[in-house]
């Protein structure tokens, strides 16, 4: 998921433009014919009032009637615009490639020249420093230039404060772990061997889950990035859904959601690091709030379980820096809601992207699992 995401400001810039030029169509109608206006406004129902107050009001001064009902008209095409392209961006939610199948970055000019690789920085994880939240937020969490977070959402408190323990009085599994993009590969899969794609690094969690630490693990392969044997990610958080929520609803027991992917990088960023001396792919935890910095909340991507989500990664980000400090980069807060709605406990995680190889994305499951186990059990 690029950390140079790409913003909201077309999308509302077109909404404050159109609510800008309703707004001065109707002060100006108002200024011209005030009782009109009000007689217009007073009668919301379809009556014959009404009617024959816009009817004059279009004869004496047609051209503000208009611009007043041609406002209205267009901000509400607006918004199922706006839906359609906030659905959009949430679909684009990492890496996009081209009709050969490779990577488009954000600026390839400068991008493809880049390379690093995450210094191993033990952070202060104490709850005196966590409380502190420009600490927590500078050493924690990196926030999408279109997205909103304050001190009422990012409370170490309360985000710290909530139990993520499994019930253990339930049969049946306990975690869910699917891909919304399937098809995503590494610097060496093998082409048609999903063992060796993201889906073969969720078999693999769901192995160590089920057989190492006996927490119960249900791993859906369903494919939703592929239309007509193609590429393309334009609806996969939408087609996924149903698919996931039937699951959930077949198996009541499953607590835990997790949509593990892995990110796109420019083609010079390695993201590595060394664990008991194995190379092991960087992780990063990732969070949509469903509100945007300019409009606030999206109410048709609400998300009752936002709180949770929040706390959920956040435990699993300090088990992270608490016992392999380097292990996961900076917990990543974009405006959608990427699913994130079906559990109180879902993650959407970041595994290495596509210039790590299969032996560091497999060491880094074995290292996630462990982290697993140690927040829910």
């Amino acid at each position: 998921m690029k950390e140079t995401g790409v913003g909201t400001g077309i999308i509302n810039g077109r909404v404050f433009a159109e609510k800008g030029k309703q707004e001065i169509a109707d002060g100006a109608v108002r200024m011209m014919l005030p009782a009109l206006v009000y007689a217009a406004e007073k009668d919301q129902t379809d009556t014959p009032s009404k009617d024959l107050a816009w009817a004059v009001m279009r004869w004496l001064w047609p051209a503000g009637a208009f611009m007043t009902e041609q406002g209205k008209e267009e901000t509400a095409g607006e918004d199922s615009r706006t839906y359609a392209m906030i659905l959009e961006k949430q679909e684009n939610d990492e890496n996009a490639v081209d009709k050969n199948g490779k990577l488009i970055t954000q600026n390839p000019d400068t991008e493809e020249k880049e390379t690093w690789k995450t210094p191993v920085v033990k952070a202060d994880i104490s709850m005196e420093k966590l409380r502190d939240y420009e600490y927590l937020m500078s050493h924690f969490y990196t926030v999408d230039s279109s997205t909103m977070a304050d001190e009422g959402l990012i409370n170490a408190d309360k985000l710290m404060g909530k139990d993520m323990k499994l019930n253990p009085d339930t049969k049946g599994a306990k975690v869910l772990i699917y891909h919304t993009h399937s098809q995503e590969q590494f610097a060496d899969s093998v082409p048609g061997d999903a063992g060796t794609s993201i889906v073969g690094m969720g078999t693999y969690l769901s192995e160590l889950l089920n057989q190492k630490y006996g927490i119960s693990t249900y791993h859906h392969e369903g494919v939703y990035d592929l239309v007509n044997g193609k590429l393309d990610r334009s609806k996969a958080y939408q087609l996924a859904e149903p698919d996931v929520q039937k699951i959930l609803k077949e198996n009541p027991a499953i607590e835990v959601v997790i949509d593990l992917h892995r990110d796109g990088v420019a083609e010079g960023t390695h993201l590595v690091t060394e664990i008991d001396g194995k190379p092991t792919a960087q992780i990063m935890f990732f969070n949509g709030l469903s509100r945007t910095r300019a409009n606030g909340n999206i109410s048709y991507l609400s998300n009752p379980y936002l709180e949770d989500n929040l706390a959920f990664s956040l435990q699993m980000e300090i088990a992270a820096a608490t016992y392999y400090p380097g292990f996961a980069r900076h917990i990543f807060l974009r405006a959608y809601r990427y699913n994130m709605h079906f559990k109180p406990k879902t993650l959407l995680i970041e595994a290495g992207a596509q210039t790590n190889t299969v032996e560091e994305m497999r060491n880094a499951m074995e290292i996630l699992a462990e982290l697993l186990h140690q927040v829910l059990s």
